[in-house]
């Protein structure tokens, strides 16, 4: 028995000292893009920021060293933590040694090996010492860490042994669930989401939006100020004029980025190569990261598979659990546990319709995807896939509104609630601000005319609505505010 568990530490402590030899050039392999360094989105930005307070010990920076990136696959975490790791050893000249990257599945794949086998030996006979004496700040890297079921223990443990151990782990959203209550309160978690169109636009061509405009939407939406309108008009302006660098307008390469390029993986691809990856993407949450979550019974996958197929298939509109299961020919509870679990992946997200103060509306509930490119590929898979179909087009810009409303109430707390109007004929969103107050958004692609808008506007007594579609710029019309649904993509 100890000399097994001796010849596991020696291939852990190969596989450590090739994971530090590799790392460099690895990392260079893959933050590149079209052969110049793929600009910093912000969560990978605020990574940085984290690492730079810790090195240079500013003032409560010792509370910000565990750092949990939870998110959807494929929308960028790992290269997230190459990003960093350049930063350490080439900005912050922290020595390789000092800095730890591996992937846990590749981890358990390879060696059966834990985190915590992998960080011992790193620490014991890398760094030559153990947690509690370690005196010299190290980083280390963890990648896909939902593959250990003991990661957040792991990480509890490590924090309160030393000081110097600065720790991002990164993995499906199941890690949202896995979060102990200990370490949620010793973590900073920074969930990361597909790119948004300004992220697009920086990296696929070097145009770069100032984060004022996101605040300037923002304000529209909830306060409708006048003097936000025209900052946000006037930002819009500058915006188009830098359009100049694409060789067409800043909507015609929404329509691509939103139905093909919001995941970074697809930035270099054709358009055919993109669908497939991301049917591949879908078949491992299925595989790997839904089951991680709970056990199903294998059969089970093919009905997980169908209802995301279906989903992706329909116009925007609620989605019961009867109705799914008539279709499907299983149980509702059936289908509802597998929503749940969808949820819980980030692969989809649920939209509720809104019941007042109190009130229970029995409704089905809306369901969207992370990411519209999901929808698209699944569209062009089964055929339906058509660019030029208005309907489409205008479920897609739907799916982006509703991921932006979600993006910005789960990274700022506003707006604080997001629901549907359930009324016969209703808008597509209402918005509830910190007052209560509630701002009815319709969105559309083609020709929109107020009437919804104001309907909503009378029936739930608000101050003013919106109208996001395809519109040229920013305008104003009375109460009413239309915005183009590029520029709102900014939010």
């Amino acid at each position: 028995m100890a000399e097994a568990e001796t010849n596991k530490q020696e291939e852990i402590l190969k596989y450590i000292y090739a994971k530090i030899a590799q790392a460099p050039v690895f990392v260079k392999e893959r933050i590149n893009f079209n052969d110049k360094p793929l600009p910093s989105r912000r969560t990978s930005l605020r990574l940085q920021e984290y690492a730079k307070d810790f090195i240079d010990e500013k003032k409560g920076a010792n509370e910000n060293r565990i750092i949990i990136l939870p998110g959807l696959r494929g929308v960028g975490k790992t290269t997230m933590l190459l990003q960093l790791y350049d930063f350490l050893v080439k900005k912050e000249n922290i020595k390789e040694e000092r800095v730890l990257y591996f992937s846990t599945d590749e981890l358990k794949g390879f060696l059966g090996a834990a985190i915590s086998d992998a960080i011992n030996v790193y620490i014991e006979s890398i760094i030559k010492t153990t947690p509690v004496y370690l005196k010299d700040k190290i980083f280390i890297l963890i990648d896909e860490a939902h593959f250990d079921t003991n990661w957040s223990s792991v990480a509890k443990i490590l924090y309160d042994q030393s000081k110097n151990i600065f720790l991002v782990i990164t993995g499906s959203s199941a890690l949202n669930i896995e979060i102990s209550p200990d370490l949620a309160r010793r973590s900073v978690k920074e969930k990361v989401f597909p790119l948004s169109f300004s992220e697009y636009l920086l990296i696929k061509h070097g145009i770069e939006i100032k984060e004022d405009i996101s605040r300037f939407i923002r304000s529209v939406i909830l306060s409708f100020s006048e003097q936000d309108i025209r900052k946000a008009e006037e930002e819009e302006f500058q915006i188009i004029k830098q359009s100049s660098k694409i060789g067409k307008s800043i909507n015609q390469e929404f329509l691509s980025f939103i139905s093909l390029s919001d995941l970074p993986f697809s930035l270099e691809l054709d358009e055919k190569v993109v669908y497939d990856r991301v049917l591949s993407m879908i078949d491992r949450i299925i595989e790997k990261d839904i089951f991680s979550i709970q056990s199903f019974k294998s059969e089970s996958e093919e009905t997980i598979k169908r209802i995301i197929y279906f989903l992706a298939s329909q116009s925007p509109g609620g989605t019961s659990d009867s109705k799914l299961a008539k279709h499907l020919e299983t149980s509702s509870k059936q289908i509802r546990n597998i929503l749940d679990i969808l949820e819980k992946t980030h692969l989809i997200f649920s939209i509720k319709p809104y019941g007042g103060a109190g009130k229970v509306i029995r409704k089905p509930w809306k369901y969207y995807f992370l990411s519209p490119s999901i929808s698209t590929a699944i569209r062009f898979k089964l055929g339906t896939y058509n660019k030029n179909n208005r309907e489409m087009l205008g479920a897609l810009a739907e799916n982006m509104v509703a991921s932006c409303l979600t993006r910005i109430k789960e990274t700022t707390n506003l707006p604080l609630g997001i629901f549907y109007d359930p009324g016969e004929k209703g808008v597509d969103f209402l918005v509830k601000d910190s007052k209560d107050n509630i701002i009815p958004i319709e969105v559309g692609y083609g020709k929109k005319d107020t009437g919804q808008v104001r309907k909503a506007i009378k029936k739930y007594n608000s101050k003013h609505g919106m109208i996001v579609c395809d519109c040229p710029k920013i305008k104003k019309e009375e109460n009413i505010i239309f915005i183009p649904i590029a520029t709102f993509s900014f939010i």
